[in-house]
Formats: structure tokens, C-alpha cells, sequence
């Protein structure tokens, strides 16, 4: 695909038929930011305005891609003013964030919209399946605080006095068919620990009207391997109907049949493993692996299902994710909407590779090619490491605009790559508690203070958020600051790893490496440029 075609989607010279005018003009695009002012305006009276504004975006955001749905020759249009109503809201608007951060957010955003309608206008999201992502993605999880929600988060708000988390990622089974190196679950297929299905439902129940959270992110082990009483995933899935889930997944299991029965449901995304090609997902998944997936490619095409991929980034395919040919191929041949990558933790059986870590330098030129992937191409790509600055840092411990993890065994971690817990769910649950209860540990608490010193507490002058996760990229720190003696280990892996000097050596070195090539970046582009 021609790295010039995303841009055509921004062409505001696009006539309007006159047919279709009055009904664009209908969807009117709100007026700017609410700016209150200190002692001239009451609390509520400022809140009024926000929820009034807010509500008044959803409504243009909801419409605009209502109509571009159901108008494919307005599309593009549409697409163009989008874009442009984007940079408005998030950047020009805004005067609490850094724009230099804003900005990256505005092009991540505008990457997701342009990567949504290329595979809108190729015909591989169904009409069906859009119109669900509207209703509950956008609706419920974009533009989630209106109603319900609003309201059971002001209550969790009054009752703990901190705002819950954004999401949850729950692993419902450590099972999985593959093997692969360097996992960091330690998942093989003879594992046994797998939540009950009633447990399940009731940790899903609680974020759901405790939290207020209409989004799920589901991991493994392998999820959709998942049986419990008669139940899979796909129940959980039709219950909760008003939910987003985004499900990790190792694909091989997507058969036409499951790809029909998500289409279905319109409230599932799988996003799938690769290693890079063939050579490299096989060397580290399994001979045939790749094979299976492109498979399964096929067949959430042919149903209408939008799929992203899953890349872990390690020094045997770190220069084949700094190729074009890479992206190219996953977003322009086979119609993924979305990439997210992720660098090796070495944790689990990761922790025997540690020379399997992407270097300090590499993970910069990974960072190089994040940008250029957003702009150049408007491919939609995250690094959960290098794109720290979308997510204003961590969002580990259960901080407002994050999640915490709960795991197959029930433990209730700060993060999926923290092995490390101070609540278990069925100790919760024994002792007549909730989900809500394990954000309160001293554990929990230690991270989220970290987070507020680290960069939330002035977010207009963070500390780098291109070194953002606090185990990964800050291991001195995290193992003097923030890992509490409620912590436990969640496996002997990561029991030994803490009496490991060699270690704790090694990444500590490996911090203070990428310290000094980031230092500069981030305040030459993020701190210095927002103060011209």
C-alpha cells in the first residue's frame, strides 16, 4: 500500500452531494472547551458544563461515524472532518496536558480512525459488527462517562476516595496449546490453574457495577482454550452484552465457526500473536503456527470481524519491526486494524533469555519507527513501552486510566508483567469482600504514589514518559520503592529473581542505558518544544 493513500482521507475539497447536506449539517460540531473560573462558578455548576460539553462531543463523534458507516461516498469527508474535530478537542483545547503529548495522542487516535476505515472501505469490518462498535466501543468505552457509569464512578469516588480503574485484564486460564520461548505466564498445555466460571462472572459482574468499566481486556495462558461448567468465554461474552473485550490470543484456534459466532456478539476484537513472518512466529511459537494464524486472518475477514496482531519485540526480530515491509504486509495485505507491540520481559521462562532484550539503542530506533508509522502511514501501532506518553506513564496499580490483572490462580497483580500480589479474588471473596478491596494495599498504594511523583502530579512537566513502566524500566526503583513486604511471588520464577544479584544487575544497567539515549529526546521534543 502506497504510504501516501492513508492521507486522502483528509481531503476537505470533497464536495458534499446536496442530497446528503442537511443531514452532515445535523451532526454539529461542539462549541470548545469549558473554561470555568475559580469562585465566579460553583463546583457543580462547572461540572454541569463539562457533562454538557462531553455529551455534546459524544453526540458529534457518535454521528460523524454513524454517517460514515452508512455513507460510504461521504466517507472520506467525514473522515477528514473527524480529524480535524480530533485535534481541536485534544490539542488546541486542551491547557492541562503537555502538547507535545497531546499531539502524540491526537496522532494515535487519528491512526486508529484512518486504519478502521481502510478495512471499512476493503469490506473486512461488517455493517453489523460497525454499528456494535459504535454502540459499545466508542459509546460505552470512548465516551463512557455519561449515565450509569458517571454515576457508579461519583459513588466508588465518595466511598474509597480515589477514581477506580479504566479496565481490567483478567486471564481466566494458564492453559495454552503452545509452548512458546520466553513466555512470560509460563503457560504450557498440561497447565491446570483456571478460574471457576462463577468466579469469573462475578469478578466481571463487580467491575462492571463497582468500577463502572465497560472494557476487558482478556489474556493467558490461552483464553480461548477456557472451559469451565459447560461455559466458555463466548458466555461471558453475551452476557455482558454492554462490554468491550479485547482478546489476547494465539489464533490457532479461530476457526470460521468462532469467527461467525464473534461477529455476532460485535463486542469482541482478537488480537493475535506474531513473531514477525513465518520464520520468526514458528521459531518462537511452534512449527505451523504461522500458517494457522494467517488462517485465522482469513477467516475474521470473511466475517466481518475487526483483529489486531501482538508482536513481542526481542532481539531476533527487532530489525525486521524497524522494516516498512513488516507493516505493510499486517496492515495493507492482511487487514489488521491495530498492532500493539510489547518489549520481552524477562520473567518467567524470559527470565533464562535475558540476551533475548531488544538493547537500549534498539528500542529507541523502535521508537523512531512507532512515529513514522503514525504519520507517514497512519498505521495504528502502540508500543506499550515506547507510547508511554499515550497513556501519561504507567497505568499499572489500579490508577484512574489504568487496570490491574487478575490471574488464573485468583492473584490480583498491579500488572500482567509484575509478578508479584498482596490479594488473592478468593480470599476476597471468603472474607466478604471485592475486587475493589485488593486496590488498597500497601503494594498498590506504593505504585500508584510512584506514578504521582514520577509524572501525574504535574502533567505538564512528567518526568520521561519514554521510560513510563515502573518493573521494566525503573527495576532499582521499583524493587526499593514500590515492591512492599505484602508482596508476594506469584511462582518460583519470580521468587528467584529477586535473590538474584546478577539480575537486578543486569537491568539496572540496562535502565541507566536507556536513561541517557532517552533524556535528551524527551526534553528536546516533549518539554523544551512545548515551552516555545
Amino acid at each position: 500500500m502506497p504510504t501516501g493513500e492513508p492521507d486522502t482521507f483528509g481531503d476537505d475539497s470533497q464536495q458534499i452531494p446536496a442530497d446528503d447536506a442537511s443531514g452532515i449539517e445535523r451532526i454539529t460540531e461542539p462549541a470548545g472547551q469549558v473554561r470555568g473560573t475559580a469562585g465566579k462558578e460553583s463546583a457543580s455548576s462547572r461540572e454541569g458544563l463539562r457533562s454538557r460539553l462531553e455529551e455534546e462531543r459524544r453526540k458529534f463523534v457518535i454521528g460523524t461515524l454513524t454517517k460514515m458507516s452508512g455513507h460510504s461516498h461521504l466517507r472520506r469527508w467525514l473522515t477528514g472532518r473527524l480529524d480535524h474535530y480530533l485535534h481541536k478537542a485534544l490539542v488546541e483545547e486542551d491547557s492541562e496536558n503537555l502538547r507535545s503529548v497531546q499531539e502524540k495522542k491526537y496522532e494515535f487516535l487519528v491512526a486508529m480512525l484512518h486504519s478502521a476505515v481502510r478495512n471499512m472501505e476493503k469490506g473486512y469490518i461488517s455493517k453489523s459488527v460497525i454499528s456494535r462498535l459504535i454502540e459499545v466501543f466508542v459509546q460505552n468505552c470512548l465516551f463512557g462517562n455519561t449515565g450509569a457509569r458517571r454515576a457508579q464512578v461519583r459513588g466508588f469516588e465518595e466511598k474509597y476516595h480515589i477514581r477506580p480503574p479504566s479496565f481490567i485484564v483478567l486471564s481466566p486460564t494458564q492453559r495454552c496449546n503452545l509452548q512458546c520461548k520466553g513466555c512470560y505466564a509460563g503457560s504450557t498445555a498440561s497447565t491446570a490453574a483456571t478460574l471457576s466460571y462463577s468466579v469469573m462472572d462475578r469478578i466481571v459482574s463487580e467491575v462492571h457495577d463497582i468500577f463502572g468499566i465497560r472494557f476487558i481486556t482478556i489474556s493467558g495462558g490461552e483464553p480461548l482454550m477456557y472451559r469451565d461448567a459447560g461455559k466458555t468465554l463466548l458466555d461471558i461474552f453475551r452476557k455482558y452484552s454492554d462490554m468491550f473485550f479485547h482478546v489476547y490470543t494465539n489464533g490457532t484456534l479461530i476457526t470460521p465457526q468462532l469467527a461467525e459466532e464473534l461477529s455476532d456478539l460485535g463486542n469482541v476484537t482478537p488480537a493475535i500473536s506474531v513473531e514477525g513472518f513465518e520464520r520468526e512466529t514458528d521459531e518462537r511459537r511452534g512449527e505451523g503456527t504461522y500458517r494457522k494464524i494467517l488462517d485465522a486472518f482469513g477467516n475474521l475477514r470473511h466475517a466481518g470481524v475487526p483483529f489486531g496482531v501482538s508482536v513481542t519485540a526481542t532481539d531476533r526480530n527487532v530489525d525486521l519491526l524497524l522494516t516498512d515491509n513488516f507493516y505493510d504486509f499486517f496492515f495493507g495485505e492482511q487487514g489488521i486494524t491495530y498492532m500493539w507491540q510489547f518489549q520481552l520481559m524477562p520473567i518467567g521462562r524470559g527470565r533464562q533469555t535475558l540476551d533475548l532484550m531488544v538493547t537500549p539503542e534498539k528500542r529507541v530506533d523502535l521508537y523512531r519507527m512507532w512515529e513514522r508509522m503514525l504519520n507517514a502511514n497512519k498505521y495504528c501501532v502502540a508500543d506499550f513501552w515506547n507510547s508511554g506518553v499515550l497513556s501519561n506513564g504507567c497505568i499499572a496499580y489500579g490508577r484512574d486510566g489504568g487496570y490491574i490483572y487478575v490471574d488464573w490462580n485468583g492473584n490480583i497483580t498491579p500488572c500482567v508483567f509484575i509478578p508479584y500480589y498482596a490479594d488473592n479474588i478468593h480470599e476476597l471473596y471468603r472474607n466478604g469482600g471485592t475486587i475493589a478491596d485488593a486496590l488498597f494495599s500497601r503494594f498498590m498504594k506504593n505504585g500508584r504514589d510512584w506514578q504521582d511523583e514520577y509524572g501525574l502530579r504535574d502533567l505538564k512537566r512528567p518526568a520521561n514518559w519514554l521510560m513510563p513502566c515502573s518493573i521494566r524500566d525503573h527495576y532499582e526503583c521499583f524493587r526499593k520503592l514500590i515492591l512492599s513486604p505484602d508482596a508476594k511471588p506469584e511462582n518460583k520464577s519470580a521468587a528467584e529473581i529477586l535473590e538474584s544479584d546478577d539480575y537486578y544487575a543486569a537491568l539496572r544497567e540496562y535502565d541507566e542505558e536507556l536513561s541517557r539515549l532517552t533524556e535528551r529526546i524527551w526534553n528536546e521534543e516533549y518539554l523544551h518544544r512545548s515551552q516555545a
